[in-house]
């Protein structure tokens, strides 16, 4: 066969462009497939929509349909339409310039399109493209009148669809006049006002006829978020709204350049009447209602208009008495009417929210919908943030106990001193005690310690962002604060054992086909249950012992946190800005915000005011908690309550007196060691239970023990040896000699190294610190040994005090026994101090005098001896000792008296 006469020649260009047509062949016959799909299926779905929707219902269409509200227990707590708040007029009746203003900003094309505007179809399709579905709206002025009549408000495929059908219907049975009208009488403008003409009397006080371009602006820019854009409320965000409205009028035409500069440059606050209406007991929590359904997509005019079933997480019963609290002064005796406060009360276990007091004016005094102090506050904190930066994350992460120690101390951190409330420092506390007063320099301490991202992170999880993190945060010196509701949220986490719940107000929203919305928040661990149980127990101790007494409640078990705020640079004053407190039971959190509006030198809480938020909590907890079984915080199994001996740290061991243990938790794995028992030690070196046992006559074999191991060094025998009967009269003789001490304790500190050495190694055992200090203090202050100093005996008393108590073995006088047990105390309380080994080894009332210096609740037994230094009583000479040890202490005492003697 031969070669076609047109047929060219393969090429590598040829080849490549052959290529192309397949790939762009196949794209076509794909995209075709795709058509004839979407044309199948669509359609098929498409239709399957339109038979589902329902019919066109003309008073459904006139007149909003009434959303009810119920509370957590299934009652009825209002209609959210009320027939007082609704006008309605005839299309006549609505003045021209007042329907331009909505046509500009709803629907401009609306006198030209059939019920859907394509052009507007495709703005909003690119929108959603590009931010998602449901990001901006393509609904005609036609559709919003039909689709509060559908099934569901939220934005759906299948609602867009029978939304145009309805639509297009509705154009077909109705003119554009009938259909305009059903609008301006139906759609919602807020502060309980349904309808253009009711809206024109709510905000002006006017008639239609009366509005002017920059009223009809402000009302036709309202519908679409009447909370949002509410002049009351938000005057800055309304006047830009009414802006957007009035540059849209002037854009399409129906104003001039100059109406609309006249418009804009009238304040609204010039325009709306202060009007007051009776609002409810309940509107604070409505306000959260509307947030709550908004969040989840639900638009406030279906609210308003749809006919929903809203079943909220109310308490009735609560919500009462929180109003009551606010409103009256049954509870606190408020300072002026000024004064403000929030309270927030939600469920510890799901975080439901159960009442809001917002104001603490209602009815005449207040404008209905008014500013929010539960949920719109934005204020600092104070130290109620403690729990949440400072401790909470570093028990989480760092596994501390309850008592981690922190140094309380001056501290300067970039050119800025801190302080604490009361202008002192405490040296080391616990992070129970720092927390019980407040302290602040500890919380400070420990949020460097964690870092503040650890801090910001941990706060996040409980509800509370921080953008960024600073010392002062870790005090509750916050740039931006937080509301009582998001601190209650925040500590309800704490009482359900480390779950955090989003504080919600609707259960569910019912629709009017019966379709359910489930809305309650989910559980998110935020901590583990061992932070959680922790900060709870020593915020018990803040309520039971601490800065939170007042908000304390018989026969509940309440944790809870105190906070103020300094006052504002320039304000003189004993007082604050701030007042809060935040607590729970295991049934309720509740958090109190008290303060005024604006901190100045005439409106800031006074010192005898700032207990109100205490007083809130209390009674609110009180009354919420009647005939409800709320049980008590239980502790987790990772966590261990440990006694410990408070001064060194350790576990207390069976020596430990009792006074020195405190409890404390523990992670399990995490606890301290336990302090080993002191040695079991020769006769010799047991100095307290040696000076009872011989005057019981009991250990002479062991002072015999002793006094021949101390034969090397006369000057420990010297002093305690003799002990005559005391006199006032010698005591008042000796005691000048006080004035001369450093002289002879100076030639005290000549004695040999090796003596020093001896003192000081008793310290090796294991003996707690507590323990020696409670063996000096019984001591010294009463002259006796106790049960409890005996059980813990310092070593250090063994080489000088017991040998000193042996030979004093047959004194009948009972203030030489005391004096006994300052000599050994003193002994004791020099060696553990480390000030010094030499003083107690004096054979002169220098010795004691050194003592009493460091204690002086020893000064009185320490002139005691120092005046019974003669040895003429032969009452006082050693029993089992006459002969040897008699002779070389008279000898000391001749030289010691002559050392003494040029120092008088």
């Amino acid at each position: 066969m031969g070669k076609k006469m047109n047929e060219e020649p393969h090429t590598g260009k040829n080849e490549g462009l052959r290529k192309k047509k397949r790939f762009a062949r196949n794209v076509l016959l794909t995209a075709a497939f795709l058509m004839v799909f979407v044309l199948t299926f669509g359609g098929y779905q498409t239709y399957a929509y339109i038979n589902e929707a329902p019919t066109l219902e003309g008073n459904k269409l006139s007149l909003p349909q009434s959303s009810t509200l119920f509370d957590a227990e299934g009652n009825k707590i209002t209609d959210i339409v009320g027939k007082e708040h609704r006008k309605v007029v005839s299309f006549d009746e609505i003045p021209e310039h007042v329907v331009n203003a909505f046509i500009a900003v709803e629907d401009v094309r609306y006198w030209d399109h059939n019920g859907v505007d394509i052009k507007r179809i495709g703005g909003a399709v690119v929108a959603n493209i590009q931010d998602g579905f449901g990001a901006e709206g393509a609904s005609t002025i036609t559709q919003q009148v039909v689709k509060n009549m559908l099934l569901e408000p939220e934005k759906t495929v299948k609602r867009k669809v029978q939304e145009a059908y309805l639509a297009m219907e509705l154009e077909k049975q109705y003119s554009k006049e009938e259909i305009l009208e059903m609008y301006l009488n139906k759609i919602y403008f807020g502060q309980g006002a349904y309808g253009v003409a009711t809206a024109a009397e709510t905000y002006f006080n006017k008639s239609l006829e009366e509005l002017t371009t920059a009223e009809a602006a402000l009302l036709a820019g309202l519908p679409q978020r009447p909370s949002g854009y509410d002049p009351y409320k938000h005057p800055d965000i309304a006047t830009d709204r009414r802006a957007t409205v009035l540059s849209l009028m002037e854009q399409h035409g129906f104003i001039s350049v100059q109406e609309r500069e006249k418009a804009a440059s009238v304040a609204i606050e010039d325009t709306i009447v202060d009007k007051k209406n009776q609002s409810t007991t309940n509107d604070a929590f409505i306000d959260q209602v509307i947030d709550d359904l908004e969040k989840a997509g639900i638009p406030e005019e279906a609210l308003y208009s749809g006919g929903l079933e809203i079943h909220t997480t109310l308490d009735a019963q609560a919500q009462k008495i929180v109003d009551e609290s606010l409103t009256t002064n049954q509870v606190v005796e408020y300072p002026d009417e000024e004064f403000r406060a929030g309270i927030s009360l939600v469920d510890t276990q799901s975080g439901a929210i159960r009442a809001i007091g917002g104001n603490r004016q209602t009815g005449e005094d207040d404008v209905q919908k008014g500013f929010n102090y539960a949920t719109q506050l934005e204020r600092s904190p104070g130290s109620t943030i403690k729990p949440i930066l400072d401790y909470a994350p570093g028990i989480e992460k760092l596994k501390w106990s309850t008592n981690q120690q922190f140094i309380d101390e001056e501290l300067e951190l970039n050119g800025k001193e801190f302080s604490n409330w009361n202008d002192e420092f405490q040296g080391s506390v616990s992070i129970r005690e720092a927390l019980q007063w407040s302290y602040n320099i500890p919380a400070i301490k420990a949020f460097m310690e964690v870092g503040g991202e650890e801090a910001q992170s941990f706060a996040e999880k409980l509800g509370i962002s921080i953008e960024e993190t600073y010392p002062a945060y870790a005090i509750g010196g916050f740039a931006n604060g937080i509301s009582p509701l998001q601190l209650s949220g925040a500590y309800a986490a704490f009482g359900s054992g480390g779950t955090f719940h989003e504080p919600y107000s609707v259960e569910k929203v019912v629709y009017p086909n019966g379709k359910e919305m489930q809305l309650s928040s989910k559980p998110e661990k935020a901590m583990s249950e061992g932070t959680a149980y922790m900060i709870t127990d020593m915020l018990r101790t803040v309520v039971k012992e601490g800065t939170g007494m007042q908000a304390a409640v018989k026969g509940l078990d309440i944790a809870g946190k105190t906070g103020t705020t300094s006052l504002e640079e320039g304000v003189v004053g004993d007082g604050v800005s701030d007042a809060w407190f935040s607590g729970y039971t295991t049934n309720y959190t509740a958090a109190v915000w008290t303060g005024y509006d604006k901190t100045t030198q005439s409106t800031y809480i006074h010192k005898e005011d700032d207990d109100i938020a205490k007083l809130l909590f209390q009674h609110v907890m009180s009354e919420v908690s009647k005939g409800k079984d709320t049980p008590d915080f239980e502790q987790p199994d990772s966590v261990e309550e440990i006694e410990i001996d408070k001064t060194s740290g350790l576990r207390a061991n069976n020596a430990t007196p009792s006074s020195n243990i405190i409890k404390e938790l523990y992670f399990k794995g995490e606890e301290p060691k336990k302090a080993p028992l002191p040695k079991k030690k020769e006769p010799s070196n047991d100095s307290e239970s040696d000076q009872t046992d011989k005057k019981r006559e009991t250990k002479k074999p062991a002072d015999k023990a002793a006094k021949e191991k101390k034969q090397p060094e006369k000057k420990v025998e010297k002093k305690p040896q003799p002990k005559p009967n005391n006199s006032g009269k010698e005591t008042e003789k000796e005691k000048p000699k006080k004035q001369k001490e450093p002289e002879v304790k100076q030639e005290e500190q000549n004695e040999p190294e090796e003596k020093k050495k001896e003192q000081n190694k008793p310290e090796e055992p294991s003996t707690d610190p507590v323990e020696s200090s409670e063996s000096d203090s019984s001591g010294n202050a009463d002259g006796e040994s106790t049960g409890e100093s005996e059980t813990t005996p310092d070593p250090n008393n063994n080489e000088t005090g017991n040998e000193d108590s042996g030979n004093e073995e047959t004194s009948e006088d009972e203030t030489s026994t005391e004096e006994n047990g300052d000599n050994s105390g003193n002994a004791d309380q020099s060696d553990d101090t480390g000030e010094g080994t030499t003083g107690n080894d004096s054979s002169s009332g220098t010795n004691d005098d050194s003592g009493s210096s460091e204690e002086g609740e020893q000064s009185e037994p320490v002139e005691s001896e120092e005046a019974s230094e003669p040895t003429e009583s032969p009452e006082n000479q050693p029993s089992e000792e006459e002969t040897s040890s008699s002779q070389k202490n008279n000898d000391s005492t001749v030289e010691e008296k002559k050392e003494e003697n040029p120092t008088e």
